[in-house]
């Protein structure tokens, strides 16, 4: 066999080898990182995620973090009901939906699709603007933690972090010292909004 000959099937080996070595990662990072069904992401509501994300976060923004929010919450069924009697969609507490209701009163019925989903892009925003100076990616992060926690919890959650010699500005700090925080349900907020950002589309 010629020298070229040799060195042409020593080329082809190392980029099968590569080739296998590639797909053996994506095997982990698939099992590692499990995404939600493909079947959630039809078109289904897609028109009042738009909607509302428009309206209340702007041009651009990215909608979708709010439909991975849905499915987390209620896998999208529109008749959820929790134990602690969120509904809908969105999850949304009745209270929660009247106060809303007050800022909003064309949000007519919590029951309903359309609304649920608008008071809970509209409360996404309430949170959204409490947590600000931080990155796009954490600050979505501690904007899904309050809604599912509550906004004091997760400052007291910050506040123990920094406590502990973290800047308290990025999420993985919270987790760090989330078993320090008092009166938290930690692992149920930490599992939601590892969800949401498992469940956002690539």
């Amino acid at each position: 066999m010629k020298p070229s000959q040799r060195r042409f099937i020593s080329v082809l080996f190392c980029m099968f080898a590569l080739d296998l070595f590639m797909i053996n990662i994506s095997v982990i990072m698939a099992q590692e990182f499990p995404k939600v069904e493909s079947k959630y992401w039809t078109s289904k509501y897609d028109s009042y995620f738009r909607k509302y994300s428009k309206r209340f976060f702007g041009v651009g923004f990215d909608w979708k973090w709010f439909k991975a929010q849905a499915i987390a919450e209620s896998g999208l069924r529109e008749d959820a009901k929790s134990w602690v009697n969120a509904k809908g969609l969105m999850q949304i507490i009745p209270r929660t939906f009247e106060e809303i209701k007050k800022k909003n009163p064309s949000f007519i019925d919590i029951n309903e699709p359309r609304w649920n989903i608008a008071a809970g892009v509209y409360y996404d925003h309430q949170q959204y603007r409490r947590w600000k100076n931080l990155s796009f990616e954490h600050r979505m992060r501690f904007t899904f933690a309050s809604y599912n926690a509550g906004y004091s919890t997760i400052r007291r959650a910050q506040n123990v972090s920094k406590s502990e010699g973290f800047s308290g500005d990025a999420w993985e700090h919270i987790e760090s010292v989330a078993q320090k925080v008092s009166r938290w349900r930690y692992k149920e907020t930490l599992g939601y909004v590892g969800k949401i950002t498992n469940i956002m589309p690539e």
